[in-house]
């Protein structure tokens, strides 16, 4: 079998980015329509996701946010989305970069899908504090260790029951099924 030249994972990753980008904006402009809702896991230390200290502390490595009743002031950049949400009755403003997203699903439907997020070199001191819209975005993603790392994977949404902001998206039981497992052998 001859390599992989054009790269398909890393295309149908940021198909997949597109896709989440398209109905946050949609949901932006006009409102979630009928039962829809998101839950979006990502990772809190990728650079450019702006988190106050306090929740930042409580969820390390990553985190999964549920978009239904209580988020408004939700912006869709061309890098990232902006969206204000309640932790402990209190608001708070969240920035997170397509790049970081690790999952998203509708349990509405249901649809959902995994993602590698991006590596993007660490940031400096200096652009660590400069506010999100200020930071430069890398657009070159280093090559995973291999395709299956980098396939996205299509996922089951969560039970009714682990749909809380302190649970993955992905769940005890969720289904994982492989964009490989599709292809020819």
């Amino acid at each position: 079998m001859g390599a992989d030249l054009i790269r398909y994972d890393l295309l149908v990753q940021d198909a997949l980015r597109s896709v989440v980008k398209k109905v946050l904006s949609d949901a932006a402009r006009s409102g979630l329509p009928g039962e829809h809702h998101f839950n979006i896991s990502f990772k809190t230390r990728a650079p450019g996701v702006v988190l106050p200290a306090s929740i930042k502390q409580r969820y390390p490595e990553e985190m999964a946010i549920i978009l239904q009743h209580e988020f408004w002031d939700l912006t869709v950049g061309t890098e990232q989305f902006e969206v204000s949400l309640n932790f402990s009755r209190k608001p708070e403003r969240l920035t997170i970069p397509f790049d970081a997203i690790t999952g998203f699903s509708d349990p509405s439907v249901p649809f959902g899908f995994k993602l590698e997020p991006r590596a993007i070199p660490e940031a400096s001191a200096e652009t660590k504090d400069a506010p999100a819209a200020e930071r430069e975005p890398s657009i070159k993603p280093p090559k995973p260790a291999s395709k299956a790392e980098a396939a996205p994977k299509l996922v089951a949404p969560p039970k009714p029951a682990e749909r809380t902001a302190d649970r993955s998206v992905e769940g005890d039981a969720a289904k994982v099924v492989s964009i490989d497992s599709f292809r020819k052998k």
